[in-house]
């Protein structure tokens, strides 16, 4: 089950998320499903359209199945998704 102690090692895919802060001010403010994710990028859908959000620039907002809200710096997720428990604790 994903924990707001334990999200950094978790999957992200399925998870509600919005953009909190960001480098570019476009994409601040982006709110929608993860749909899918690589090393550098989060794929965020919203009403059927995409937007590829870099993890390494933003800071995000997850919204877990029970409610609770975690975030995260996108600097402690930037890697692949297999990777992430090894490197991520």
């Amino acid at each position: 089950m994903r924990t707001a102690e334990n999200l950094r090692i978790h999957e992200l895919i399925g998870l509600e998320v919005e953009v909190e802060r960001s480098s570019c001010r476009k994409w601040i403010g982006i709110k929608g499903r993860v749909v899918d994710e690589t090393k550098n990028l989060l794929v965020i859908e919203k009403k059927g359209k995409e937007s590829r959000i870099p993890k390494i620039s933003c800071s995000f907002l997850f919204i877990l199945e029970d409610r609770n809200k975690v975030r995260l710096d996108g600097k402690d997720i930037a890697f692949r998704p297999e990777e992430r428990t090894k490197k991520a604790l």
